[in-house]
């Protein structure tokens, strides 16, 4: 009886610890063991179907992705393609809660769960998921999920019969099938719900940071998470946070109120504390967070969810953008949402990203515009990381649209917003790569002020200079300026040059500018060799940094250049892919690169100098060139064997040009000095002996190579000479040979099919740079590379095992990949100083149009003050607020680009300018001789004339940009005089 009395205790008390046991949520990797097969399949989605003859994957895995930089981006293979897995769900889960989660498909997909279909989805952008509970068999059993896309480039909505304006045949690269990650969540009844709205209608956690103090370092941390309770009796649960810094260190621990939630009811719980000492999420600072926000039911845990993110104090004023209480000038790229590599497409390993966005603010960036359509988490979550501001779009084209259309794009933005409102690095939602109408642009501001009303984001779009609506903008190339809500340039300096060029006097000896036509016309500016790449890149990004915060009341916010890296989408030059880049498309840096970190080594104005030569120094004798230098200093000293050339002339502010050196073998050094003479940096370049060795690199990540069948490592190959010295103009054909669990992806250089996936491939200018992909078997692996003449080199190290079971592995993507944090926290000093005192203008008369003469100062870009076409009425005089010494004068004349005004400047009646306006890209600055007045006038003295000094950017049209109110007859007026913006200023004494 005893026995029977302990035994029967020992299995309540047995039953009672299994039953009070805290159910742990799970998200599981669920990238592993699929199966493909391009085409349509009959019956494929049934579990019995016969797959075995398929290709085995792991995800992120687009079926087309070797074609990447192999095809021009309209050849890339479209059509059906299919999909399997074959799982079984971890022991012991039977009533619990099941999801899967799709960061995202390309185009269009059916899916189906042990053969029945659950849904479909179309945007071919934004993550989906779906509860796939009541489908799911028990372990031991066998679970199938299988998918049917397709990715044809005029796929349909199936509801509307209408095309999704996104899925575009120039700039959205078309990866099919399922080139992101997917996940299974394993949740309790009473759960947290995901962040996915489309088909789950939930939106999930959403953390901000209120009354954030930067001085004192503290904020009040809010925390909500929308619930869910689907037991059959109402539950009372306690919400709790705990915050945990960087190395893991609990920050903080805080609840709301307890919550009483009936049986299938969604609601949204709330808890806030001021939290101190907290580090600010910033630009090249990527401090982040870990949030656990947790349900408790008597005590225990019901559910658990982790989200990572960071905390920043932003303000979008005064013609501004402010970064933790510091303004931040804009700088940076309008990349492809693709930031696709060859032979793999965009489905690269997470530490890839890190490594290919890491290098933008290495370079000094610090804004990314994804274009057109979102991009996916992976990308999002590497910006955090590496402390990289993002815009991030829905999905459009190049235009407004109505109907069907708008509202595709407008449920896209509110599902990208809801499953990105927790990323720090998102500063601004782009509704639009074109204007779109004020109703149209309020109804996306209302989707932010609905579901991130507190997330310190601007949303706008491009062009909506005058918006009300919009709470930043800025054209395509021009320069804007505002005083109000920020404008900065959304895609300029569009040239393009392949990374094989470096000048006419380095093999292969490419002529400046030499190469096809595009669409018929000269192409002089998309087959740039390095330097005159370079030179561009300098003269746009100056246009930009002398209208900078500090130099007046109207500024300018910066602007991205297009693109970071080489794309596989619409171009214009000698390759099948978009050579903008001032990267190649394996990441190795153009001379552009080195540019612009020179240029943006700082929040506004300069606080790191640098001096960059361009090119390199291993010439013959009978060279003699033009030496390119960039650099911040006011003057620059060019030596050869330490003695001097001189200086160099400078333009454009950092670009300082000398003539006429003869090449000798040695060093060349640039010394770049202050207006006193003190050095403040230097650049050197030495002449490399003859290429004698073939050198290797190992990059991967941090952890090592993952033997998952997707982790990608990348080898920098090097011809060197016998010091070890890179050979810069050496293109050796390079033989490899693989050996071990990988695959080999290659990399690309300029020839047949662009080396696509091929195990021969030259080195340009001395290096390249190619990729393999892990096994799911580990071991060791061996590459061997060989060149004819040249001492071989090779490479050994293995790849690790990663726990995978019935389709599972706890091991998610990006799971401890370190935060970059060089740049250090936001400085609490000033990022510029007043450079000059704008001059208020009290009213402007004029003899013609006089009641439009307000609009010449305005701040409005999108208005104009003009005479009625007569010289003897093209005068315009402006009092001022109070008399000054006016000492220069900024002016945006309509017609910038084309238009020539003779004009006379005078300050109360006496002479200080007359000449010739010059052509622009926007704003001019004409110095004048300093009187002490009380009006300015402007005179036309003569016959305007009309040619387009920037004919060879030819994506603008000049009859839609350049007269605002597209009047095509004013390119023949000639006794015009008008006047879209007009600044005074005076010397700060």
């Amino acid at each position: 009886m005893m026995k029977k009395t302990l035994l029967y205790t020992a299995l309540i008390l047995f039953t009672t610890a299994l039953f009070s046991q805290e159910f742990k949520r799970e998200k599981y990797n669920f990238n592993s063991d699929w199966k493909l097969k391009a085409g349509d399949s009959k019956n494929a989605e049934s579990p019995a179907f016969n797959d075995n003859s398929w290709e085995n994957v792991t995800l992120p895995h687009a079926y087309n992705q070797a074609e990447a930089f192999e095809k021009d981006i309209e050849h890339l293979t479209t059509g059906i393609v299919w999909y399997r897995k074959k799982f079984k769900l971890p022991k012991g889960i039977k009533n619990n809660k099941v999801f899967i989660e799709f960061e995202g498909i390309r185009q269009a997909g059916f899916i189906y769960v042990n053969g029945q279909k659950i849904g479909l989805h179309e945007n071919g952008v934004m993550a989906f998921g779906f509860d796939i509970s009541k489908l799911l068999k028990p372990y031991p059993q066998e679970n199938c999920i299988a998918l049917r896309i397709d990715n044809d480039w005029k796929y349909k909505e199936q509801a509307t019969g209408i095309p999704y304006q996104w899925n575009n045949i120039n700039f959205n690269a078309n990866y099919g099938g399922i080139p992101k990650n997917v996940f299974l969540h394993i949740t309790g009844k009473l759960y947290q719900t995901l962040p996915l709205y489309s088909n789950l209608k939930t939106t999930g956690v959403y953390i901000y940071p209120s009354q954030i103090n930067i001085e004192s370092e503290n904020a009040v941390i809010n925390v909500e998470s929308q619930i869910k309770n689907e037991f059959d009796t109402p539950k009372t649960a306690t919400f709790e946070v705990v915050i945990e810094d960087l190395e893991g260190n609990q920050k903080a621990v805080f609840s709301g109120d307890k919550t009483i939630v009936q049986p299938n009811e969604t609601k949204i719980v709330k808890a806030h504390q001021l939290v101190e000492k907290l580090n600010f999420w910033s630009w090249g600072y990527g401090y982040l967070y870990n949030i656990k926000t947790i349900l408790k039911i008597d005590g225990k845990t019901a559910d658990e969810v982790i989200t990572r993110t960071g905390f920043r104090k932003t303000d979008f004023k005064e013609g501004q953008f402010w970064l933790n209480d510091r303004v931040l000038q804009l700088k940076g790229y309008a990349q492809r949402t693709s930031n696709e590599w060859p032979a793999i497409g965009m489905s690269v390993s997470a530490w890839l990203s890190d490594f290919s966005n890491r290098m933008i603010v290495e370079g000094n960036g610090n804004l990314v515009r994804w274009m057109h359509v979102t991009p996916w988490k992976q990308d999002i979550e590497s910006c955090d990381r590496v402390g990289l501001l993002q815009a991030m779009p829905a999905g459009d084209a190049e235009k407004d649209a109505q109907g069907d259309i708008w509202k595709q794009r407008v449920n896209l933005m509110r599902d990208a917003i809801i499953y990105n409102r927790n990323n720090p690095s998102i500063i601004f939602y782009e509704s639009g790569n074109e204007s779109i109408s004020e109703a149209h642009m309020h109804e996306m501001k209302s989707l932010r002020n609905t579901y991130d009303p507190f997330g310190g984001r601007a949303i706008g779009s491009r062009e909506m200079l005058d918006s009300r609506e919009a709470e930043y903008g800025g054209e395509m190339l021009y320069i804007n300026k505002s005083a109000g809500k920020p404008l900065w340039a959304t895609e300029y300096s569009r040239d393009e040059g392949l990374r094989k060029y470096w000048d006419e006097f380095s093999p292969p000896y490419h002529k400046e500018g030499d190469g096809p036509l595009y669409r018929g016309n000269p192409a002089e500016a998309y087959n740039h060799n390095q330097d005159r790449h370079a030179i561009e890149n300098i003269v746009r990004w100056y246009d930009y940094y002398r209208e900078r915060p500090g130099t007046g009341k109207r500024v300018s916010s910066g602007g991205v250049n297009i693109i970071f890296s080489d794309s596989n989408t619409h171009h214009r030059g000698e390759v099948n892919y978009r050579t903008s880049g001032e990267v190649d498309a394996m990441r190795i840096p153009k001379d552009g690169f080195w540019t612009h970190q020179v240029m943006w080594d700082g929040w506004v104005d300069i606080e790191k100098h640098r001096t960059h030569i361009m090119g390199h120094w291993n010439y013959s004798d009978s060279v003699t060139k033009t030496i390119y230098v960039v650099s911040t200093a006011s003057k620059v000293e060019l030596f050869l064997n330490d003695s001097s050339l001189g200086f160099g002339n400078r333009s454009s502010e950092f670009l300082f040009t000398f003539e006429n050196i003869k090449w000798k073998s040695g060093t060349l050094k640039a010394i770049g000095y202050d207006e006193n003479g003190t050095i403040l940096s230097e650049d050197s370049k030495s002449t490399s002996g003859e290429p004698y060795a073939i050198k290797l690199k190992l990059n991967t990540n941090p952890n090592g190579l993952t033997a998952d069948g997707a982790d990608t490592a990348l080898i920098d190959v090097e011809t060197v000479d016998k010091e070890g010295n890179r050979c810069p103009i050496s293109n050796n054909m390079i033989s490899f040979t693989l050996e071990g669990p990988a695959e080999w992806l290659g990399g690309i250089a300029l020839g047949p099919k662009n080396y696509i996936l091929s195990k021969k491939i030259p080195v340009e200018n001395g290096i390249n740079r190619v990729m393999i992909q892990s096994m799911i078997q580990s071991g060791k692996i061996k590459i061997k590379a060989v060149s004819e003449g040249l001492q071989p080199a090779e490479l050994v190290f293995e790849s690790k095992p990663i726990e995978i079971s019935n389709g599972l592995s706890k091991q998610l993507p990006g799971t401890g990949l370190p935060s970059y944090l060089e740049r250090g926290p936001t400085p609490k000093t000033s990022s510029y100083t007043i450079k000059r005192k704008n001059v208020e203008i009290l009213n402007a008369v004029s003899p013609s149009n006089n009641n439009d003469t307000y609009k010449s100062y305005d701040d409005n870009e999108l208005t104009e003050w003009r005479n009625d076409g007569n010289i003897n009425t093209g005068t315009i005089t402006y009092t001022l607020a109070k008399p000054s010494i006016v000492n220069e004068i900024v002016v945006k004349l309509t017609g910038w680009r084309s238009k020539i005004y003779p004009i006379r400047i005078l300050a109360d009646g006496q002479e200080v300018f007359k000449g010739n306006t010059t052509q622009s890209l926007g704003y001019i600055t004409i110095p004048l001789k300093p009187v002490l007045a009380e009006k300015i006038t402007i005179e036309l003295i003569g016959i305007n004339t009309e040619k387009d000094n920037f004919s060879k950017i030819t994506e603008v049209d000049p009859t839609k940009e350049l007269d605002l109110f597209k009047d095509k007859t004013s390119v023949d007026a000639s006794g015009q005089l008008r006047i879209v913006e007009i600044e005074f200023y005076e010397k700060i004494d």
